[in-house]
């Protein structure tokens, strides 16, 4: 309990991007504050409580570290910006859409999220919190799919975003949702995950028109986000040649990527060691030091494949692990025997090889030749 007879709750933030009250908590809520980096003498002088409390905090915010404005990430909200500051066009008008399709692990979700949330912010402080008919202006709307969605799925996920009935075939849900749309001023809809989207052939033809109808019916700029969306058709409006020659979807839509940290020369490693400097700037640990991650650069890099993902979950879980042994800081010793991601497992022991062979190195003037792909 606090000193006041509530609970100790911590700060973790729990709510559901996909509900608008969970969107506006992301948008709204306060930055984190690092907690004070305590020395170890600091520490033991604590009571039990409030070092319990302590040790809480440092785990919420280690798992929360960031955001960190990559380049990958600045180079795509860059281009984000400028496709959604130059959709101003009017209503009867269908406004071009853009699709982030790259790896899993990447980082995508979150950067299209900090664009998001940026543009909220700045479309309220710019225009109010409401709209002149004294709606609550809500100018970005989050969907997050799931496996298989159907086009009436995917307007009930944008009617319970806003918090509207979900009752109904797919043409009324569409109609609830561009009254609402239309009242509060959206600009933006974030549609993540969109290689759920009707995967068989047929269904892809039928999707990409229900995308068309959107563009043309809500006057907002659609951005997608998803893995091997190419690959399925939806961009195509079906798989055969002869579809994708009368394709108006691929037409409207821009393709972005976001590409992993990669170390075949100068520029890469220079990035992934300020990654590394970066991040290790936002650790609390006791005995953490100059150069604790930048001196592991090249063993983080195998363990990740320089997946952002990979790296944020590895260094988060060795924080937890170097707090509860005792240890208070990260180590080579110390990381391998915390678990990561199947995929960075995978690929860990050729990259190893490599980098013990002298084939890879993120030092800068490096070797850059790539280990073969196994058969």
């Amino acid at each position: 309990m606090n000193s006041d007879g509530t609970a100790f709750e911590g700060e973790d933030r729990q709510y559901a991007l996909t509900r608008l009250s969970g969107w506006l908590e992301l948008v709204f809520g306060p930055d984190r504050v690092q907690p004070p980096q305590l020395t170890r003498q600091q520490m033991a002088e604590l009571p039990q409580l409030e070092l319990m409390r302590y040790q809480d905090r440092r785990a919420v915010w280690h798992a929360n570290l960031g955001p960190i404005k990559t380049p990958q990430m600045v180079a795509l909200h860059k281009d984000l910006k400028e496709i959604v500051d130059s959709n101003r066009q009017d209503g009867d008008k269908a406004k071009p859409a853009a699709l982030l399709d790259a790896y899993p692990g990447i980082g995508k979700s979150t950067a299209i999220r900090e664009y998001a949330r940026d543009f909220h912010r700045e479309q309220v402080r710019l225009r109010g919190e409401t709209t002149p008919p004294g709606h609550r202006r809500v100018p970005v709307v989050y969907v997050n799919l799931t496996g298989n969605t159907q086009i009436r799925g995917l307007n009930a996920s944008i009617c319970r975003f806003y918090g509207l009935p979900t009752s109904g075939d797919a043409d009324t849900l569409a109609e609830r949702a561009v009254d609402a749309v239309l009242s509060m001023r959206t600009a933006v809809f974030v549609i993540d995950d969109v290689h759920f989207l009707a995967p068989g052939k047929s269904s892809a033809v039928r999707m990409a028109n229900h995308l068309k109808f959107l563009s043309n019916v809500f006057p907002v700029t659609l951005l997608y986000v998803g893995v091997g969306v190419a690959d399925r058709g939806i961009l195509h409006e079906g798989l055969s040649p002869q579809q994708a020659l009368l394709a108006q979807f691929g037409r409207r839509t821009t393709p972005l990527t976001l590409r992993p940290f990669q170390i075949d020369d100068d520029p890469g490693r220079k990035e992934w060691r300020v990654l590394l400097k970066t991040i290790e700037k936002k650790i609390v640990l006791a005995e953490k030091h100059p150069g604790m991650l930048v001196d592991l650069a090249d063993y983080l890099f195998a363990r990740t494949t320089g997946h952002f993902a990979s790296l944020m979950a590895l260094i988060n879980r060795s924080c937890l692990r170097a707090v509860r042994s005792g240890e208070e800081k990260l180590s080579k010793e110390l990381i391998d025997k915390v678990k990561n991601d199947a995929a960075a497992e995978e690929a860990r022991r050729e990259l190893e090889a490599a980098i013990e062979a002298g084939l890879l190195s993120t030092r800068p003037g490096g070797p850059a030749r790539k280990p073969r792909k196994s058969a």
